[in-house]
């Protein structure tokens, strides 16, 4: 498993669930129902203070974890995502890849 940030696109239902996504290039759907779920963050170290009231966004964030298949593709092969938006601009970042999901690829024989 990889574990980085670098900003993603991320199209989303009216609900606010993510549906599609662009990254490096390449354009992605989810495949399977995306799960979300809330982490604290280690805000004392960027921020100087926390205004009264500030928790979400500034204390906790959202995380989503998504399955993604290309979208021009017929592959049958997914990619597990961990995402995360930011509150206050909506931007979305990639955080983790979970390549010890995907599929167990032999390698080809010479």
């Amino acid at each position: 498993m990889g574990m980085f940030s670098e900003t993603v696109d991320v199209v989303c239902t009216p609900s606010g669930e993510p549906l599609t996504l662009s990254w490096a290039g390449r354009h992605y759907i989810l495949c399977a129902e995306p799960v979300r779920w809330y982490e604290r963050r280690q805000w004392w170290a960027e921020e100087q203070r926390a205004p009264l009231g500030s928790g979400p966004g500034l204390v906790d964030h959202e995380i989503w974890r998504v399955q993604v298949r290309p979208a021009d593709s017929t592959d049958t092969d997914s990619l597990t995502l961990d995402l995360t938006r930011h509150v206050g601009s909506g931007r979305w970042r990639l955080l983790r890849i979970h390549d010890a999901l995907r599929p167990f690829l032999a390698p080809e024989s010479a």
